[in-house]
């Protein structure tokens, strides 16, 4: 669990980390470096939650060794999915990553959402659907690492 107090946005406890694959996590289907070993060490106080529509079909490979529940999403409308994922686990314990269109109800639905532009870029719906915007994956999850740089990016 990760406990933060802060000032004007609230008390957090979180419980679970879900994230988008493709463009969140990776770049053309290949896991960013250092994002193994922040997953690997955020893991020890969050559950990892990995939630793709898998463009490149590397997601389970690529999330080998990591300590984490990687789910392929199949059919139709990934983003009610990704939403209806995060409302199960309880949203309000649940900080959210993502980059894509099918991301954007899972962060305003997660109790932190926080919008990633990496190499493949960010679509815009998702810069208002999180409460934080990162120009990289691990800067972000140097955020869950170091929560006084979350608090710090979320008081009033």
């Amino acid at each position: 669990m990760l406990e933060i107090d802060i000032p004007g946005f609230g008390a957090v406890k979180l419980l679970h980390l879900v994230t988008d694959f493709t463009g969140t996590l990776s770049f053309n289907g290949k896991l960013i470096p250092g994002v193994k070993e922040r997953l690997i060490k955020i893991s020890e106080f969050l559950g990892i939650h990995v939630l793709t529509s898998d463009t490149f079909g590397t997601a389970l490979t690529e999330t080998e060794g990591i300590p984490c529940k990687t789910h392929v999403l199949e059919g139709e409308y990934h983003d009610l999915q990704k939403e209806e994922y995060v409302e199960k686990l309880g949203a309000g314990s649940v900080v959210a990553f993502g980059n894509g269109n099918n991301d954007r109800k899972m962060l305003r639905t997660a109790r932190i959402g926080i919008a990633v532009t990496e190499g493949e870029g960010c679509a815009v719906d998702i810069l208002m659907a999180g409460e934080v915007h990162v120009t990289s994956i691990n800067a972000g999850l140097d955020l869950i690492i170091n929560p006084k740089r979350l608090k710090a990016t979320l008081r009033y």
